[in-house]
């Protein structure tokens, strides 16, 4: 099997440029202690990121101009299970299945 170059200088350069800023801003930040403020606001990133994630698959926005029940009740699942395991795994699994058993056995929600 021949390897072209241009595939793997794009393969190296899409490891650097994923690697970068991941490593940089850790090894960075783990040598300095940063104000109480910071720490709050650094806080606050993951749930931040977590709500913009929901709404861009949630929310009826751009070419999606109508609600999708299959994932409404996928994110209904997955916030219950969330609220009663505390697990990440449980949490992803349910959503995984609620998605799965709607799409497999055609379940219409409407």
């Amino acid at each position: 099997m021949e390897v072209r170059w241009e595939v793997l200088l794009i393969i190296i350069g899409g490891t650097i440029v994923t690697f970068l800023p991941r490593v940089v801003p850790l090894v960075v930040l783990s040598k300095i202690n940063l104000p109480e403020w910071a720490m709050r606001w650094l806080h606050y990133i993951p749930v931040a990121i977590l709500a913009s994630l929901l709404a861009q698959e949630l929310l009826p926005l751009g070419e999606q101009a109508s609600w999708q029940p299959s994932r409404l009740m996928a994110a209904a699942v997955s916030v219950t299970v969330a609220w009663l395991t505390k697990s990440l795994v449980f949490t992803v699994a349910a959503g995984i299945m609620v998605i799965f058993f709607i799409k497999t056995f055609h379940l219409s929600l409407v």
